[in-house]
């Protein structure tokens, strides 16, 4: 009893001894100061503050008590689970939502569907500052009760800044005023032509792409990364990544390959470890729960259980995709970047926070044929058991939307498309999901808890979605957001992009560049009286991936005030000493015609009805005989009628027939389509910018025995035979800027960086691989006896050392 009450007076001079809260007024916002967390409130949500024992609380649902989720001198679990009980279902069905993507201000050129300001107008007309909200945006924060917007770009850091202020001071005084947990998508790749420049929507320090990332074999360099890009993320008012793709890129066709690490498993494990953590940790004063705190990004590490073996490397986004397939039964190395990376971090937070399943139905891999997000196998017993992963898990973009057969922003319901959306959520729900991303609509999500209260009881409905608020506040808790989510947007435009941060990545930059061919001695190229020859790059017409029509372009791949400043750049190859050639991976489109299933009267009717609602147009009659203009031409000339609409995706820049191909293909079935066999076998392809190649045969021509140094932005590996024999030297980069690469040129520095992937001999050992197996190809040996295989690359005086 002695020392309780010895305990209890020395808490008390303790209290008495503090200093008491100080309120500083700032533009929109007030914080307080104390012995504790700072508090950031805004003066107009309605919101009041609690002073106990000389500390400062905020009473967020205006109750006029301290309840135990205002106190953050309780412990986590307990604020937690207080909140979590006293929330009404339509607030849980809110926490659930991720919104559709959002830019600030949502009118910008990159945004998808541009919102209205003040009461329907155009964002231009409305007389908006751009970091008000939009319409739609006050309507998902208000009536949905949606606390979690993915943002895709920004005008500015301070802009975003003030945007995120002003979000989080509309949702502060609305129900139990849980604050905003903002996230993004990867915005630090770097295309520009000089070093400090916009990256991903504002001002932000340029690295590699990720396939870069996984070129310089450096988890540290990775770890690092995640520091910096957790400070500008915080500093823009994001408290999510939605990253890192840790995908084992095992098929080399695949679309999203560039966004993986690599084909290694253990390569993508050590990443994946660096990068959750250097994002997720908190350090110092910063440090609240554990190693969470005010430094601390959530990240959400993707796709459960790997989106890598997509067959034939179609992509998922679209149904021509929908199907993962497993040849050699290899899921286990699927998902080692998760249980063996993500899953175990070195430096406290755990876990990554959050976990996104992919859009494929797993083949095989589970009794039920329904996508991922829907499958209580892959879920709950594979990823919730058997990992014990009990943190946040999120669907995709867009899975429980109805399907489209054209648009990459259709929905993804595979496998449930006969049920309604409502059901759809419900069926996640069941099979372990918290959250749907892209669905600002709490209705189904309502829909969904009835239903499950028909189908388990009300009170085991209550169970389950309690759980589910659990995970999503405790990803809002731990970033300290309840006490303090407002910003300095000066501080903000310090700290983003600032020249330390751009240093760092410009670093990382030249360490990601892979030279794989260097005869001869070719480079460096250090006197800068050399006379260099950058010829023009020509792109055809063509769709993206996305659905827009890219116009055809020529143009100069690098500004020459830059070039400049290393060599002396002329204007013709026959007065050149070294002809510098950029030029793009190969690129065949993404595995079917929509013009050939068009063939298909009915199917025609739903496309064209689908395009002219999708772009509020009238199309022409003709407009599906012309279709094709806008598309990847396949080559019809070996089956000038198909049975289906699927085509070979090549990875050589030269003409490609698929005359090795599988004759029945391992997976298949679509409401669109009449015949389950997507096989491909005797059909050709065109690559759209087989100028490339052109370029490159028509620069060694010309040059005779001066010097044809090659640089390929590389999306993809690809058939190295046909460029390589042409070009003195060979250069791989992912997305860096041009900076960089000249620097390596001129021997600024040395190049260090490896292949994260296998280079392919030929097109036959592409379709012999195995889309679940890392590093089952036969290999491109050049001219130098070299072979361009996993972990391959050059220095100046030879092979990297591994």
């Amino acid at each position: 009893m002695k020392n309780k009450l010895l305990f209890a007076t020395a808490g008390l001079l303790l209290a008495a001894c503090s200093k008491a809260p100080v309120e500083e007024q700032h533009d929109g916002y007030n914080l307080i100061i104390q012995d504790g967390p700072t508090l950031g409130y805004s003066p107009n949500s309605g919101v009041k503050i609690i002073y106990e024992d000389n500390k400062a609380f905020k009473d967020l649902n205006r109750n006029g008590k301290l309840d135990v989720y205002e106190d953050w001198r309780k412990d986590l679990e307990e604020r937690i689970a207080d909140l979590a009980n006293q929330l009404t279902k339509e607030e849980i069905a809110g926490l659930m939502l991720y919104s559709n993507h959002q830019s600030i201000p949502n009118a910008l050129p990159l945004a998808y569907h541009p919102s209205t300001y003040n009461g329907g107008k155009d964002y231009a007309e409305s007389g908006a500052n751009p970091w008000d909200l939009s319409d739609e945006q006050k309507k998902f924060l208000k009536d949905d009760n949606l606390r979690h917007v993915l943002i895709i770009g920004v005008e500015s850091p301070e802009i975003a800044a003030k945007w995120n202020n002003t979000a989080q001071a509309f949702v502060e005084g609305l129900g139990h005023g849980v604050p905003n947990n903002n996230s993004t998508d990867p915005r630090h790749t770097a295309r520009s032509d000089s070093e400090f420049n916009a990256g991903g929507g504002g001002d932000i320090s340029m690295w590699p792409s990720e396939l870069g990332m996984g070129a310089t074999f450096d988890p540290e360099l990775v770890r690092n990364y995640g520091k910096i890009a957790a400070a500008e993320y915080r500093a823009l008012g994001i408290t999510t990544a939605l990253s890192p793709q840790v995908d084992i890129a095992t098929d080399p066709r695949w679309f999203r390959f560039s966004g993986t690490y690599g084909e290694d498993p253990d390569l993508n494990a050590a990443i994946a470890e660096a990068y959750c953590d250097g994002f997720q940790t908190s350090t110092g004063d910063a440090a609240v729960y554990g190693a969470w705190g005010t430094q601390s990004v959530n990240a959400m590490v993707k796709h459960w259980p790997g989106g890598g073996p997509g067959e034939a490397g179609r992509d998922a986004h679209l149904g021509r995709g929908k199907y993962a397939v497993y040849p050699n039964n290899n899921i286990a190395l699927q998902k080692k970047a998760f249980i063996d990376g993500a899953f175990k971090l070195k430096n406290g937070t755990e876990k990554a926070a959050a976990v996104m399943p992919y859009y494929t139905i797993s083949v095989g891999q589970s009794s039920q044929n329904v996508a991922n997000n829907f499958n209580d196998e892959i879920i709950n017993k594979q990823l919730r058991e058997e990992t014990g992963y009990e943190g946040v898990i999120c669907t995709d973009w867009g899975v429980t939307a109805d399907y489209h057969h054209t648009g990459v922003h259709g929905g993804k319901p595979y496998g449930v498309e006969d049920l309604t959306v409502g059901e759809r959520h419900y069926k996640a729900l069941m099979a372990g999901i918290d959250q749907f991303g892209g669905n600002n609509d709490k209705l189904p999500v309502l829909e969904a808890f009835e239903i499950m209260a028909k189908e388990i009881g009300e009170e085991k409905m209550q169970e389950r979605i309690r759980l589910s608020a659990r995970r999503l506040l405790r990803n809002i808790f731990r970033t300290g957001l309840f006490e303090n989510p407002y910003l300095d947007p000066a501080e903000s435009a310090k700290v983003v992009g600032n020249p330390d941060y751009m240093k760092a990545g410009y670093e990382a930059q030249i360490k990601s560049i892979v030279m794989v061919k260097n005869h001869a001695n070719a480079l460096p190229i250090k006197e800068k009286a050399t006379k260099v020859y950058i010829p023009q790059r020509t792109v055809p017409a063509h769709m993206s991936f996305w659905g827009n029509v890219e116009a055809e372009k020529t143009f100069t791949p690098i500004k020459s005030e830059l070039v400049g400043k290393y060599y002396t750049q002329v204007n013709t190859p026959e007065e050149a000493d070294v002809a510098l050639v950029f030029i793009e991976s190969p690129a065949s489109g993404y595995g079917y015609s929509l013009y050939d299933a068009m063939k298909d009267p009915a199917i025609k009717k739903r496309v064209i009805s689908e395009l002219e609602n999708r772009d509020n147009i009238k199309l022409p009659d003709n407009y599906a005989d012309t279709f094709v203009e806008n598309y990847f031409i396949p080559d019809r000339s070996q089956c000038p009628e198909p049975d289906n609409a699927y085509y070979p995706i090549s990875l050589q820049y030269n003409d490609y027939v698929a005359t090795n191909a599988r004759e029945k293909s391992l997976a298949g079935g679509d409401m669109f389509e009449k015949t389950t066999n997507r096989s491909y076998k005797g059909k050709g392809v065109k690559t759209i910018n087989y100028g490339d190649y052109e370029l490159v045969k028509k620069m060694r021509e010309v040059m005779g025995n001066k010097k044809v140094i090659v640089v390929v932005n590389t999306s993809n590996p690809f058939v190295m035979s046909e460029i390589e024999p042409l070009a003195d030297a060979i250069l791989l980069i992912f997305d860096i800027q041009k900076q960089a690469v000249l620097e390596i040129v001129n021997g600024t520095y040395e190049p260090s960086a490896r292949l994260p992937f296998q280079m392919p001999a030929d097109m036959l050992t592409v379709e012999e691989q195995a889309e679940d197996t890392p590093r089952d190809m036969r290999c491109h040996k050049d001219v130098d006896g070299n072979t361009y295989d996993f972990g391959f690359g050059l220095t100046w005086n030879g092979v990297v050392k591994k």
